[in-house]
């Protein structure tokens, strides 16, 4: 089967994702893709670029499969001579609807955020098959879009959240995990505590460096590693971070290298997450993978990602619950660090992904 994949915003995640797929798929897969940058005006106009680009190749896919960050209303109008008899697929990373606002944001900004979720609205009716990466994401997707449609002034079309519900279905992402073997390396002496995601509000770091201030005022010995994208205009409370905790802090910054990125996450004893948003947990499966014991919200996608065996202990229900399990790890690193949780991950590992992936993409063409 030939499979075109389009995504217009090709870099980080979604430039791995579309990128292992076609690696490990039986399939044969093109990718049709614009640069990862400028991602309001990707969601914009890159439909139109896209079009004109596919129209004049050669390509005559079997199935077309694109990311959320594409309109395919737009697309669709724009190559229907040629598009009009082949099944469409959408696969949510992520959406505009569900994403949270920053508490800095105004009414303007989140009125242009809702309009970036009407194009993922109108893309998922148009698609003949709609793909979430997680069951949090798709019913996330459908009660947050009930909303925004309950507002609408009149004919707000509620009936379309049934079809929209009855055409979509689950399909985790695939990870290359297996890139990490190479790079095991033994842990420090002291108990090393692990950020390795983007550096945004929408990741809480308020809320994880105020569990870390008080750890160090307790006087609870530990070290820290901050990784993760970190852009021009970051949250205050990192350079705070970096005053406070200046003797426990051992690497502070995006890794130059997936080398030295995968070392320090083998490194890493234990990870405190206090996202706010995460409709799967990429860097979380990366760190789970290299044995780093997670502690996580009891909400959004996470109970769903680990074993129900997992939730007493790994999954936290406030502050004071994530303050008390991350304390009692610390204090007993020496058995922390005997358990094993890289089983959790290894499911979402491309060589186990990859025939869900391709049985199911060959259900929609038959």
């Amino acid at each position: 089967m030939k499979i075109l994949l389009i995504e217009p915003f090709f870099s980080g995640s979604h430039k791995s994702w579309a990128e292992g797929f076609q690696e490990s798929s039986d399939n044969d897969i093109d990718i049709l893709s614009l640069e990862g940058k400028f991602w309001k005006w990707r969601m914009r106009g890159g439909a139109i670029t896209l079009a004109r680009k596919f129209n004049s190749s050669n390509l005559k896919p079997d199935l077309i499969l694109v990311t959320d960050m594409l309109d395919l209303t737009t697309f669709l109008s724009l190559t229907r001579k040629k598009t009009y008899n082949i099944p469409t697929v959408i696969y949510f990373h992520e959406n505009q609807f569900s994403y949270p606002s920053s508490k800095t944001d105004s009414n303007q900004k989140n009125n242009i955020q809702k309009h970036y979720g009407f194009i993922n609205y109108s893309s998922a009716l148009v698609a003949d098959h709609i793909l979430f990466n997680s069951n949090f994401h798709q019913k996330s997707f459908i009660k947050d879009l009930e909303s925004f449609l309950r507002n609408a002034p009149d004919h707000n079309e509620l009936e379309t959240l049934r079809n929209i519900d009855k055409k979509s279905h689950v399909l985790y992402l695939g990870l290359d995990l297996k890139r990490f073997d190479n790079f095991k390396t033994n842990k420090n002496k002291k108990p090393l505590l692990l950020w390795n995601h983007r550096w945004e509000y929408d990741k809480d770091p308020e809320s994880f460096f105020k569990i870390l201030f008080k750890l160090k005022n307790d006087k609870v010995n530990f070290e820290l590693a901050i990784l993760g994208e970190n852009h021009q205009s970051i949250p205050s409370v990192f350079n705070l971070a970096k005053d406070i905790l200046s003797k426990e802090i051992v690497h502070f910054g995006y890794c130059d290298s997936f080398d030295e990125y995968a070392r320090w996450l083998w490194k890493a004893d234990i990870l405190p997450v206090t996202n706010i948003q995460d409709f799967f947990g990429i860097s979380i499966m990366e760190a789970i993978y290299c044995n780093t014991y997670p502690l996580l919200p009891k909400r959004l996608t996470y109970p769903e990602l680990l074993h129900k065996q997992y939730h007493p202990n790994n999954l936290y229900s406030n502050e004071d619950d994530l303050y008390n399990k991350l304390k009692n790890s610390i204090i007993n690193i020496e058995k922390i660090r005997k358990l094993t949780f890289n089983i959790i991950a290894q499911p979402y590992d491309w060589s186990s992904m990859k025939n869900q992936y391709d049985e199911l993409f060959l259900s929609f063409i038959k």
